[in-house]
């Protein structure tokens, strides 16, 4: 990938060993204050340092999105399941700091990680979304995304049942 400066100054690029700080507040904020992560506890830096490795080691592309020198947000993707048939389906993330929704940020994020996906042959791209998250939601439907599923009350955070929904885009 090619770092892209649009003309709001804002950079897209693949994400080097000294943005994991960055990727791991965005990480936090998101545990911290949203359900888009059903996890409670924040990460560690030695958490985001195996991560990232993993993501080396597997040659799965985490890109950044950059403006006036703060990485405000980022996507990635994985696994979608481990076993051997599943290899050409990936599961996608986008998260971008909540002093940036809004601006576009994640659209660009959600629009590179696609075309990465799309040139690392993967076949279909999968993202757990939380059912209230609309603007997700929204923001993936707009991209081609369509809903493949909605699981009922299958995490608990902040005191109330979450819905999970998974969306799928065959590439």
């Amino acid at each position: 990938m090619r770092a892209t400066m649009p003309k709001d100054s804002t950079l897209l690029r693949h994400a080097t060993p000294s943005d994991l700080a960055a990727i791991l507040d965005i990480y936090n904020e998101a545990i911290e204050r949203t359900t888009a992560i059903y996890e409670y506890n924040p990460f560690s830096l030695s958490y985001i340092e195996s991560w990232w490795q993993q993501r080396q080691h597997e040659r799965w592309p985490v890109i950044v999105i950059e403006t006036e020198g703060v990485v405000a947000g980022f996507a990635t993707y994985g696994t979608f399941r481990a076993r051997a048939a599943y290899r050409s389906t990936m599961e996608h993330s986008v998260y971008v700091l909540e002093s940036y929704r809004g601006k576009g940020f994640g659209k660009q994020l959600l629009t590179s990680i696609i075309d990465e996906a799309k040139r690392n042959q993967v076949h279909v791209l999968i993202g757990g979304i939380d059912a209230d998250n609309k603007l997700s939601i929204e923001l993936h439907e707009a991209a081609g995304f369509k809903i493949a599923g909605h699981l009922h009350q299958v995490a608990f955070k902040f005191d109330r049942w979450l819905d999970l929904v998974f969306m799928e885009k065959i590439l």
